[in-house]
């Protein structure tokens, strides 16, 4: 039986149970937002001791499934109020499930101050003081870990960010190199574990197990249909293992909805030079590699592994997000500039797309001047060096705004715009606006229908039927994090049958118990239904539920569009 383990930082102690029978049948982000909601006082301050970092696998993790490795951390978010999950790809989710963790709850705060290390093993969970890793890097840190308990363990930890509680602080997640380069990035949960004084997770599976299924033919049979159905579809299977997430670069540009210089207009005249065919033709020219699998059992690939002039390593991707939030958003064309603040992100544990909207406003503030390259990694420095421009970096594009009185600010509910603009993208607008998590693309991917014609059409201009189009894919979306699978098994389950059946075959032949289509809407709508509970806990309405004015104002090059999707329609999304 999957065990709990609640480790009280207050006082430094670890207990043991077992989920009840509804828990049993939840994982990733069901899981944790359904402790988040019912164990933390919504209206909390996020980095108090009356918050809760939950750590869960997905459902369908560790059971040998294609592409199911996601790890889900929940909590109340520093950077939004909301209740948040972030989820990452990397080692520790398959580690935690071959332990028969269930869930990893992280609650109260050390009164002393000190930083700890939890060592997760075979045995259980131990606490360790870990003074020395203070101010390190998440590099750094995890080679400290490598180094003592061997090249088999998985980490999950925080750079500088996270521990000086800034808001876009994320949790880094060793990749299969043992390298910090997957990111739990959204919402500030690294700051959320730094306030824990948990400076790293070191997960040791030793001895473990996979997860048996309920029924094994059944689920031998279920994943040779849905590795088939992926292996069928054009950008699970071609696009994204030959051109990574940065495919989308020339797409979106041409559909001129590519944010550019704090979302002022649609187009970036310097997109060729940052674009995932370019990125391509550098990472074959300096010996990188392609379709790299960012845990093992993934069969999409998407990730890479990035060189720099010399031929060393960089870093990972970067990823689709990454290059724009630190390259068109900022007016930077320089994709061995972009490498080099996706590392610094990396390492000082912060939010890509958070941080490169940032320097975006920052950009925009007159601080440093758009396009200035050596100007972004500058700011980067000052998080490095603690300063108070450096916390103000690191601590999100709202805060900034305020400190140096910009009025456009591309955020809902706190938390910066990914790489779509919603005036082009109207159903992603809707998206951005409505979700539980703040602005956030992978909450109801609307490019799918909007730009790709992934799962049907719907005309990105128009203000008609975006909100259905958000709705359903949150409730999709809700679901597939509370799986385990890649976000990226969407495009096949939109596009072919077989792989909708195909997955919902996996969790019956998992779980033991009849799983269907309706099901897993069903599913989607729990986790949402208890996520919106708890916001509204939190004191947020409707009213919250919208984009920035400038937005409907501001006439967004080429195609001259505002985002008119009416507020009737937003607030009727979650009318089911």
């Amino acid at each position: 039986m999957s065990v709990i383990y609640r480790v009280n930082m207050s006082e430094l102690t670890v207990s043991v149970e077992h989920p009840d029978a509804a828990c049993e049948l939840l994982g990733g982000r069901g899981l944790t937002s359904r402790i988040v909601a019912s164990e933390v006082t919504a209206t909390c301050h996020p980095l108090s001791a009356e918050n809760k970092l939950v750590f869960a696998p997905g459902l369908l993790t560790g059971t040998g499934a294609p592409c199911a490795g996601r790890l889900s951390a929940g909590a109340k978010s520093p950077l939004t109020g909301t209740i948040k999950e972030a989820n990452s790809g990397g080692t520790a989710a398959q580690a935690l499930a071959a332990l028969g963790i269930h869930a990893l709850i992280v609650e109260g705060k050390p009164a002393d101050g000190k930083l700890y290390r939890l060592i997760v093993s075979r045995s259980g969970v131990e606490i360790e003081e870990a003074a020395a890793l203070g101010g390190l890097g998440n590099y750094e840190t995890v080679a400290r870990q490598l180094e003592r308990f061997g090249d088999k363990v998985s980490c999950v930890s925080i750079g500088p960010a996270g521990e000086m509680g800034c808001a876009a602080a994320s949790i880094a997640v060793t990749d299969v190199e043992h390298r910090p380069t997957r990111h739990c990035g959204r919402g500030g949960l690294g700051a959320v574990m730094g306030s824990k004084g948990v400076k790293v997770i070191v997960i040791d599976p030793a001895g473990g197990q996979r997860l048996e299924p309920a029924d094994r033919p059944a689920f031998t049979q279920a994943v040779r249909k849905f590795a088939a159905a992926l292996s069928r579809h054009p950008l699970s299977s071609e696009t994204l293992p030959t051109y990574g997430t940065n495919a989308l670069a020339n797409v979106i540009n041409q559909a001129g909805a590519y944010p550019t210089c704090n979302f002022s207009t649609g187009q970036f005249a310097g997109t060729e030079a940052i674009s995932g065919e370019r990125q391509h033709d550098i990472i074959v020219q300096r010996d990188g590699v392609l379709a790299h699998a960012c845990h093992r059992g993934c069969t999409i690939k998407c990730s890479r592994i990035y060189l720099d002039e010399q031929g060393e390593y960089l870093t990972k991707g970067p990823e689709y997000e990454t290059v724009w939030a630190h390259g068109a958003n900022c007016g930077i064309d320089d994709l061995d500039a972009i490498a080099r603040m996706d590392r610094m992100d990396d390492d000082l544990g912060l939010d890509t797309i958070e941080t490169g909207a940032t320097i975006a406003v920052a950009m925009e503030a007159g601080i440093i001047p758009f396009g200035d390259a050596a100007g972004a990694l500058g700011l980067l420095e000052e998080v490095a060096a603690r300063t108070a421009l450096g916390r103000l970096v690191a601590s999100g594009a709202e805060v900034l705004a305020k400190a140096y009185g910009v009025t456009r600010v591309p955020t809902v509910k706190g938390q910066s715009m990914p790489a779509y603009d919603p005036r082009a993208i109207k159903g992603i607008g809707v998206t951005y606006a409505t979700t539980t998590q703040g602005a956030d693309h992978t909450a109801g991917y609307a490019i799918a229908q909007n730009v790709l014609g992934v799962g049907g059409k719907v005309d990105p201009l128009s203000p008609h039927g975006q909100a259905e189009l958000s709705r359903n894919l949150q409730i999709a979306t809700a679901a597939i994090d509370t799986s385990g699978m890649c976000l990226f098994v969407a495009f096949a389950v939109l596009d072919d049958p077989q792989a909708l059946e195909g997955l919902c075959d996996l969790i019956a032949a998992r779980t033991g118990q009849t799983f269907t289509a309706q099901d897993l809407s069903e599913l989607g709508k729990r986790v949402l239904r208890s996520e919106r509970d708890f916001n509204a806990r939190a004191g947020f309405t409707a009213a919250d539920d919208r984009l920035p004015d400038f937005f409907r104002m501001e006439k967004l090059p080429p195609h001259e569009a505002v985002f008119d999707v009416s507020d009737e329609e937003l607030d009727s999304v979650f009318n089911f």
